[in-house]
């Protein structure tokens, strides 16, 4: 218990004098999640708004797909994005492996089913609502998708947070593509992961205080942008 507190109070000091070692992991953590998140945004929100308006062969096995995938095991990702992106993979050519950018791919085809899946049921919401008044006018396929992502815009911020939720908690696909190398690759959830597996607590409370700060800002983000939506639709 005793070593424990004085980890605890060394994680607290780092966390304080902004340790190098700290701020270089926690820095890498939030640009290949935030990275992944506004890549994952850019195909996620017209996929989704695709499902829930257009009608075309293939669309419900489609989107049973999308719903399947939100729950893709980690490290089965992190193994198919490996041999995708390892040298005698057809991708191996861009020399992505144990890089940034190999995590950051990873983390897509994580987070991409997640915002796809959750813009298609709120803007397929909205739809029911608004369908008769947007046909009356004669809107446009590009002009109904636009009208319908801008009015769902807070469940979409919604879901944008719930990806990089999934994305700051994830452990498995980045280790394996990542590689954990230090001052390279290591983020969070890999660096609290080794950290702890040398018996190196302070660093690991360190990080997982932050983890921890960012998991709840998230929450706390998520019951705020509800709110404000509910609080609109009643006005």
């Amino acid at each position: 218990m005793h070593d424990f507190g004085n980890a605890f109070l060394t994680a607290l000091e780092m966390i304080v004098r902004l340790d190098a070692d700290l701020v270089e992991i926690v820095g890498l953590s939030l640009a290949v999640n935030l990275s992944a998140v506004a890549i994952s945004a850019v195909i996620g929100f017209p996929l989704g708004a695709a499902l829930a308006l257009f009608r075309f062969p293939g669309r419900t096995f489609a989107t049973v797909l999308v719903n399947a995938l939100m729950g893709l095991p980690p490290v089965v990702v992190g193994l198919v994005v490996y041999i995708m992106l390892s040298r005698a993979g057809p991708f191996g050519v861009f020399n992505l492996l144990f890089t940034p950018g190999a995590m950051i791919v990873a983390q897509v085809i994580l987070i991409t089913p997640i915002i796809a899946s959750l813009t298609r049921q709120s803007v397929e919401d909205l739809w029911i609502e608004y369908e008769e008044h947007l046909r009356s006018i004669g809107a446009g396929r590009r002009f109904t998708v636009m009208t319908l992502l801008w009015d769902a815009r807070f469940s979409l911020t919604t879901a944008l947070l719930a990806g990089f939720g999934r994305a700051a908690a994830e452990v498995g696909a980045v280790m394996i593509v990542g590689g954990n190398i230090d001052h390279v690759t290591r983020v969070m959830t890999t660096a609290i992961a080794l950290e702890v597996s040398k018996g190196d607590l302070a660093l690991a409370l360190g990080l997982g205080l932050i983890l921890l700060v960012l998991s709840l800002g998230v929450n706390a983000a998520v019951y705020l942008v509800r709110g404000r939506a509910r609080y609109r639709a009643a006005a």
